[in-house]
């Protein structure tokens, strides 16, 4: 009895289904010519694209405004990549990308470690970290271009937002 009820189910299901891409496929479109207006032609301009060495350091141009310091900052494992992230973008854990709690979607920041000085600019992609204590996600290549041990997970920082 319930492979018959079953297989009834399946039926009514397929026939739905096949009628609704009947409906879909039935409906034809089409334009009035009178209400076509043809575009003025326009002068087309080549433009090659311009091909930079991957090596290029891009420089971010703007004011940094101090936000925090001794801000504990801490990376992505590699389990996210790939997945969406909470603006919407695809997460890579090889570019330089952040997550913050605050921060609005795109905003750069200037992320300094304190122990060696050396820092790096990241665009905040994402929400969290979620770990008590933490003030930063950063992407596994934004937190290795500032540790000065590459085997730690954490790290303390200095926080600055571009201001344009």
């Amino acid at each position: 009895m319930k492979k018959i009820i079953t297989l009834l189910f399946l039926l009514v299901n397929l026939g739905i289904v096949s009628s609704q891409s009947t409906i879909i496929n039935s409906k034809k479109f089409s334009i009035n010519k009178d209400t076509v207006k043809k575009a003025a032609k326009v002068a087309e301009k080549v433009v090659e694209p311009v091909a930079i060495a991957p090596d290029t350091v891009i420089v971010e141009t703007g004011k940094f405004m101090f936000f925090k310091k001794d801000a504990h900052a801490s990376y992505y494992h590699d389990k996210f990549n790939g997945k969406k992230t909470a603006s919407g973008k695809r997460f890579d854990n090889k570019k330089l990308t952040a997550a913050h709690r605050k921060f609005p979607f795109g905003t750069k920041l200037r992320i300094t470690n304190e122990a060696n000085g050396k820092s790096v600019i990241v665009e905040v992609i994402d929400r969290g970290p979620f770990a008590r204590g933490r003030e930063i996600d950063l992407s596994k290549k934004a937190f290795m271009d500032i540790a000065s041990n590459k085997s730690s997970g954490a790290v303390i920082v200095k926080i600055e937002e571009l201001q344009k």
